[in-house]
């Protein structure tokens, strides 16, 4: 052997890999995002600064309440009454706004409640870009910069000449979160401590943080407000005013740091992750992190618009989940204790009904750690809580939307050989929950075969029957794949035969799927139109297709791929009547077809089950360039935590996962001419495809490391072993 030659050869690779990351690293991606994206009509996105996957979200606040202003911040709003330190991205309850600050001059402007102390702000003195906020206070001449580490917000305040103050308030609440109690300590002239508890969405919220300024304050007020529970005192909101004698261009950086645990906790993670003042090192440190995680995938455009729409979805899919421990591993669990992560981190805010359908297949890609810690999070909420979660953030389950979602994540890191979870617990927690017989109808789903859509009892109240009895199947389906390949026949096979379910609820008369009742009719009446209770946030339109397990058995029931196919043209093209008044949640419609919502995420590609695959370019590329654009209104429904984002960066990459377990992607429509993946396994994949334009959506011919691609997908391996994606595309369809 040429041990000289074998030398040269892996001297060269080594040296062409550290000029590739070089080159990748020297790329400033956070230029390419404008986090103000999706902060106008539905997206309920917040602009403020966070690392990826960050515990802090530090954001503006406009300080009203109401469903526009979920994530505390409206577009079309000139006011913000603080910068808090937690939000969510994108959903459709409004909670947290924890630990908000407020810089001002003296005197401050003050409205009636609920907005109370302001600003006033323009569009035209603000910028944000990934890690970075920034906005001019107008009524108080005070310029606010934000960046973040992963548990800390860093503020910049730069004063005029003035009498000035710093406010903090614990009492203050929006929309769905109500303060329960909050404390203050002053530790020395340039630091506090305390902690602020709440109930809302996620009960018994517990927030601890730990503060230091960069700038001793000259004196401290103190505010409290008594917090009254049927008429006696249950807590206290306290309102802090920290003073300042500031001349012109005086600055003041806040650095915060968040627990769940404790102050000292907090303390902690201070000392850990932001010990010092300077803010542009703070701010480099998060632009770092983010061009690490964008970098991933490098996407090459004509159009700059393009390259803003990409990587600001790319980073809409890395708000969430957010990590939920202090540095030493500590975090407070949904057992209300204090439990230690050990070897791995715990996550939170996983918003499951949405994100298991794109976001989480994007991670097993981008993010396969931080997979394995999110299994390894699921598992020890099931430890303690007793069931795996449904909709959990800040130790607290909502149980918000349906199914068991949890489920196919932990099973598709398993098919794919991710993580070092110990699965034995991991199927236990699965077949557990799956079982919990008086959980929202699951044990009449088990003897029935379906929910009954005239049951109503304390685990049933918001009914949703058709929805739950379609979405268990899945998740059973998942189950059995798991159970399957662990070798378990006996278990893969009654969790097979519940997979089956949804098909007690087709009926052949209206070839939709159909509420039934306890003695099996179906509900009279029936218009798929329609917006019931029986359906969540849906109609049976959209829901008819949330088979995506079984597509081929979904066809068999619609009577053929040509019945299918014209199902899905009816979809596309039957639209709702001009005086229809369709739900909040009814956006991005084409037809029947509403991208502002989850169900219909995947429903483009079903026609490549059809023999007209071409239907399913088209649709997918109408959806990308009609419905996502570079303007504060470029998200046309709910971003969810991430999934609507990530069905964008699935799609632009030319491929979806309809079945978000089988381990295959399917064909779709590239949107970038070139497009490289750089994984964590040191290997890349290549997608070319050099005519892709909004004209040229057509797919002539797809190869796959140079040889013809047989059907309508690529698995997952085919990816991580490194190779290229080519596409022949066209402006006309290949019939």
């Amino acid at each position: 052997m040429n041990f000289k030659g074998l030398f040269l050869l892996s001297f060269a690779t080594l040296a062409g890999a550290c000029s590739n990351l070089k080159e990748q690293k020297s790329t400033d991606y956070t230029q390419f995002v404008d986090p103000l994206i999706g902060t106008d009509f539905t997206g309920n996105t917040y602009p403020g600064a966070q690392v990826p996957f960050g515990m802090v979200q530090l954001s503006p606040d406009n300080g009203l309440p109401g469903w526009d202003r979920i994530a505390g911040y409206f577009y079309p709003d000139s006011t913000i009454a603080g910068f808090s330190h937690t939000h969510l991205s994108g959903t459709g309850a409004g909670d947290l706004y924890d630990i908000s600050f407020l810089p001002v001059t003296l005197p401050y402007q003050k409205a009636d409640e609920p907005l109370g102390i302001h600003s006033k702000f323009s569009h035209k003195n603000e910028k944000a870009f990934a890690g970075y906020y920034q906005v001019m206070l107008e009524d108080y001449h005070i310029n606010v910069e934000l960046t973040a580490t992963e548990r800390c917000g860093i503020q910049k305040y730069t004063f005029p000449k003035a009498e000035s103050a710093i406010l903090l308030n614990l009492h203050k609440a929006m929309n769905w979160d109500k303060t329960q109690d909050s404390h203050v300590e002053v530790v020395d002239s340039i630091t506090i401590k305390g902690y602020r508890f709440s109930n809302g969405w996620a009960r018994n919220q517990k927030v601890y943080f730990y503060t230091q300024l960069s700038r001793p304050f000259k004196s401290i007020e103190t505010d409290t407000i008594p917090i009254l529970t049927d008429g006696k005192q249950t807590g206290t909101g306290y309102i802090v005013q920290l003073n300042y004698d500031t001349q012109e261009g005086d600055q003041v950086l806040v650095r915060t740091a968040i627990s769940g645990v404790s102050m000292e906790g907090a303390e902690r993670n201070l000392k850990a992750e932001a010990s010092h003042n300077d803010f542009n090192q703070y701010l480099a440190e998060a632009k770092d992190m983010w061009n690490t995680e964008l970098g991933k995938i490098e996407v090459t455009s004509k159009d700059a618009k393009d390259n803003t729409v990409f990587y600001t979805a790319l980073y809409h899919s890395m708000l969430a989940p957010t990590i939920y421990n202090d540095v030493n591993g500590d975090y407070y669990g949904p057992d209300q204790k204090i439990h230690h992560a050990d070897g791995w981190t715990n996550y939170s805010t996983f918003s499951l009904w949405d994100t298991y359908r794109a976001a989480h297949p994007l991670f097993t890609i981008t993010q396969p750690e931080r997979v394995n810690s999110m299994v390894q999070s699921f598992i020890a909420f099931f430890e303690q809580n007793g069931r795996l979660p449904v909709w959990n953030f800040y130790g607290s389950e909502t149980d918000m939307m349906i199914g068991y979602h949890a489920v196919p994540v932990i099973v598709d890191a398993y098919l794919k050989g991710i993580g070092n979870f110990d699965a034995e617990k991991a199927l236990n927690a699965c077949v557990q929950t799956a079982n919990i017989d008086h959980y929202r109808g699951i044990g009449v789903y088990k003897e029935k075969g379906y929910i009954p859509y005239d049951l109503h009892d304390e685990y049933n109240a918001e009914n949703w029957s058709l929805s739950k009895t379609l979405e268990y199947a899945f998740d059973d389906y998942c189950i059995a794949k798991m159970a399957e390949k662990m070798g378990k026949k006996e278990l893969a096979e009654t969790f097979f035969q519940r997979s089956q379910n949804y098909r007690n609820l087709y009926n052949p008369a209206t070839s939709f799927m159909q509420p039934r009742d306890s003695k099996g009719d179906f509900i009279k009446d029936f218009n798929p139109d329609d917006y019931t209770p029986h359906i969540t946030e849906s109609n049976a339109w959209q829901y008819l297709w949330s088979v995506q397990h079984d597509i081929n058995g979904l066809t068999e029931l619609l009577g053929g791929k040509q019945r299918l196919e014209e199902k899905l043209d009816s979809m596309f093209t039957y639209n709702p009547s001009a005086d229809d008044e369709l739900p909040i949640f009814s956006t991005g419609m084409i037809g029947q077809y509403a991208h502002g919502n989850e169900p219909s995420h995947h429903v483009a590609y079903l026609y490549n089950f059809t023999d007209s695959p071409w239907k399913a370019q088209k649709y997918v590329s109408e959806i990308m360039h009609e419905l996502y654009n570079e303007t504060p209104a470029g998200l046309c429904g709910n971003e969810d935590c991430g999934q609507t984002s990530a069905w964008y960066v699935f799609s632009a990459l030319g491929f979806y996962p309809v079945n978000p377990v089988a381990g295959v992607y399917e064909i779709g429509t590239p949107m970038f001419p070139h497009t490289v993946l750089h994984l964590p396994n040191g290997k890349t994949f290549t997608i070319s495809a050099p005519q892709a334009s909004k004209e040229n959506c057509y797919v002539k011919s797809v190869k796959l490391n140079g040889k013809e691609l047989e059907g309508t997908t690529i698995s997952h391996f085919d990816i991580l072993n490194g190779g290229s994606l080519s596409f022949e595309m066209s402006n006309k369809p290949s019939i």
